[in-house]
């Protein structure tokens, strides 16, 4: 297979050139030889959207950087989904569709430009004709690895699998900044057999978020067996979110040896009525939290997104089961340390007619945050903000707590509300140096 430069199509790395032309001439070339290796050589590469072919192996040098246009005129249009929902979407800065053997290696640097995009978003979402490229997209594809790179300023979601198999994602840092809008890390979306590790992210939005879909998609398809490791993620929304899109389900998720720092919630699930599909067999592992808002929420009444508001949505009472109706259960937390945690250690509120179901708490410590300032749980309309709050649960059946320790609780260390098979064994909460039982 071949080996070209970028350069050898007439690349100019000096940061204002535009080179999208060059980029698609070298990898046409590649493609016409059946695959190869395109170097991208040190220097600052401006160009439109990029869209990749099979058996491509692009290389971003040390001390290379893509620096992509903020201009919507360069990034044509392709058919794609946003947030679930099948629809028109500007191509993503770097662009896969059902292509194969796709390696994005190197060392350097993908700069989405995303400040006009976010500003955009925020002041005029009228001039926003299309929704805001994703600043790596892999549609359909088969064996795609993303690795040793720094990724940066993405208009929106940074990297963005989709109805993909076999994805790797190692040894990269994303960092955008803390107040840009929906710039997620790592969203696997209807994808399968997925590895996210040694990766660090802080981000604007939820740090790696696993979804399948909306009831408004029309093929629906899991997200399953995903391993997520030896990752740390920082700010954010959520460090490891399951949902709200699910309705393709999630099963098989495993988290492991991972640091979550001063995000709002450290582990997320979030659905509501209408979704349907279900949240399945999901291990979370050996991890360390500090400074989070909340540590554990599971919210079965999320409002954000179209139809959020909706009466059936926020309904408190039991509604007949139908193939709308979410459901998460068999979910295990072990070993998890969690450090100066402000609003709940953890949050549980299923709906009645499908109670969140068979988790399991296994050696956790939580301590809470002393004169922490209040703050609200998650996107959940009826609870105020709180601070040094314990474990609250409703609409849960089958909750086990063996070996939890929660210090420094301000009140409530457990509270359960119109729930069944709560089991406590060997936990306890911490006041004034005391050990005392952890009982509702």
């Amino acid at each position: 297979m071949t080996t070209v430069s970028v350069k050898d199509f007439g690349a100019i790395g000096d940061g204002t050139t535009i080179n999208t032309l060059a980029f698609a001439k070298s990898i046409q070339h590649i493609e016409q030889q059946g695959g190869g290796t395109l170097i991208v050589p040190v220097g600052t590469y401006f160009t439109g959207a990029i869209k990749l072919c099979s058996n491509l192996t692009l290389v971003i040098e040390q001390g290379a950087t893509l620096l992509f246009s903020d201009d919507a005129k360069d990034y044509p249009v392709v058919n794609s989904r946003w947030e679930g929902v099948k629809q028109d979407v500007y191509m993503p800065c770097i662009y896969g569709h059902n292509i194969e053997n796709v390696i994005i290696t190197g060392g350097g640097k993908i700069d989405g430009n995303g400040q006009k995009w976010w500003h955009t978003f925020r002041n005029d979402r009228t001039n926003l004709k299309y929704p805001r490229p994703y600043l790596i997209g892999f549609d359909f594809c088969e064996r795609i690895t993303i690795e040793k790179l720094f990724l940066t300023q993405s208009p929106s979601w940074t990297v963005h699998p989709m109805e993909s198999n076999d994805v790797v994602v190692d040894n990269i840092s994303i960092l955008n900044p803390a107040d840009s809008p929906n710039t997620d890390g790592i969203n696997p979306e209807s994808c399968r057999n997925v590895r996210i590790s040694n990766c660090y992210i802080d981000v604007g939005d939820d740090c790696i978020a696993i979804k399948a879909g909306t009831e408004e998609t029309v093929d629906k398809s899991p997200c399953e067996n995903i391993l997520i490791t030896n990752c740390n993620m920082i700010h954010g929304h959520g460090a490891v979110v399951l949902g709200s899109e699910m309705s393709g389900c999630i099963r098989n998720v495993t988290i492991t040896n991972c640091v979550f720092q001063k995000t709002d919630r450290g582990v997320r699930f979030k659905t509501r009525r209408g979704r349907g599909g279900a949240i399945s067999d999901i291990t979370f592992s050996n991890i360390v939290m500090d400074e989070v808002l909340s540590a554990f929420v599971m919210n079965y009444y999320y409002y954000c997104g179209p139809k959020g508001n909706d009466p059936i949505v926020w309904n408190k009472a039991a509604l007949p089961v139908n193939e709308q109706t979410p459901a998460c259960h068999n979910i295990s937390f072990s070993n998890i340390i969690a450090k100066n945690v402000r609003a709940y250690a953890g949050f549980l509120y299923g709906i009645p007619e499908s109670p969140i179901a068979n988790i399991s708490f296994d050696n956790i410590r939580v301590s809470m945050q002393i004169d922490a300032q209040a703050g609200e749980v998650d996107m959940f309309k009826d609870v105020k903000p709180e601070a040094g709050k314990g474990f609250f649960i409703e609409n849960a059946d089958t909750i086990l707590f063996n070996n939890v320790i929660v210090d420094n609780v301000i009140s409530e260390p457990l509270s359960i509300k119109n729930s069944t098979g709560v089991h406590v064994n060997q936990s306890f909460v911490k006041q004034d140096g005391k050990l005392l039982p952890l009982q509702a």
